[in-house]
């Protein structure tokens, strides 16, 4: 069972992660390399209340009020969601004595979702087949994910080197 410090403490984890990614993402961005709109995941979320899961093409649905906000709120619950499944998967213990390996490997492991949920509902298809480069998109999705598995490890350690 959690306790209340255990739940703050999977969270920061899941925040630290997720904004791990985010650093990364701003990176590729600078880059010129596309990256994920958040908008339009706000905008999906938004039409989840309306009962639309999937679009032919997000961009040209209708958007919402907020949607920008929305995203990044999805964004961000989200990863502290995976923070908690590892912590369930590894167990309560995990968070004293953090270990790279299944971080890395629930990280990985959340590339699932936006390959075959989020992708596809979007109207990008399944492991992005949609997309003008779908290999491109799923390997940069993969390293994506595989940032935001180093990011719970990192997360983690830090916070433990903290509360010392």
């Amino acid at each position: 069972m959690f306790s209340p410090y255990d739940v703050v403490h999977v969270a920061l984890i899941g925040f630290g992660a997720t904004a791990l990614m985010d650093l990364w993402l701003l990176l590729l961005k600078h880059l010129g390399v596309q990256t994920t709109d958040f908008a339009l995941i706000g905008r999906w979320v938004g039409h989840l209340a309306h009962g639309h899961f999937a679009h032919a093409s997000i961009v040209k649905a209708r958007p919402i009020s907020s949607e920008l906000g929305l995203g990044w709120l999805t964004h961000y619950a989200v990863g502290i969601a995976f923070a908690g499944l590892l912590v369930v998967v590894q167990g309560i213990e995990w968070l004293h004595q953090p270990t790279f390996l299944p971080a890395l490997t629930i990280g990985l492991g959340t590339v699932i979702v936006p390959l075959f949920v989020i992708q596809p509902a979007l109207g990008s298809g399944f492991g992005a087949a949609k997309t003008p480069a779908p290999l491109m998109t799923c390997l940069r999705t993969l390293i994506n994910h595989a940032v935001f598995g180093c990011g719970l490890y990192a997360a983690a350690a830090l916070f433990q080197w903290v509360v010392r």
